[in-house]
C-alpha cells in the first residue's frame, strides 16, 4: 500500500490594505464577472503580475548594463566611427532605412 502525505496548509498571512475608490470598483467587477472567487484572488494575481514586471525590468537592466559596458570597452579600443553635428541626421536616417528593411 502506498500512502502520500498531504501537504499541511499554512494559514495565509492577511493584510488590510487601502484602495481607490476606482481600484475597488475594479476589483468589484473583476470578481462579479467572475474572472476571480474573490478580492483576495484579485489582488494576489495583481501582485504575480508585478513580480513579474519587476524581474523582467531586472533582465532589462541587466541586459543594458551589458550594452553599455561593450559600448564602453568599444570606445576604449578606439572601435568608432566619429561623426560631425551636421552628419548626425543622415546617419541616424541610414540606420532607420537599414532596419526598416523588410526580412527575405
Amino acid at each position: 500500500m502506498i500512502v502520500f502525505a498531504q501537504p499541511r496548509k499554512l494559514p495565509m498571512p492577511t493584510r488590510n490594505i487601502s484602495l481607490t475608490p476606482e481600484q475597488d470598483a475594479f476589483i468589484d467587477k473583476a470578481v462579479k464577472s467572475g474572472e476571480y472567487q474573490n478580492a483576495s484572488e484579485a489582488v494576489r494575481d495583481a501582485l504575480r503580475v508585478l513580480q513579474q514586471r519587476r524581474q523582467e525590468d531586472a533582465l532589462k537592466l541587466k541586459a543594458l548594463r551589458a550594452h553599455v559596458k561593450a559600448g564602453v570597452e568599444a570606445l576604449e579600443r578606439g572601435e568608432f566611427t566619429e561623426l560631425a553635428d551636421a552628419d548626425l541626421d543622415s546617419y541616424f536616417d541610414s540606420l532607420t532605412a537599414t532596419s526598416s528593411k523588410p526580412a527575405r
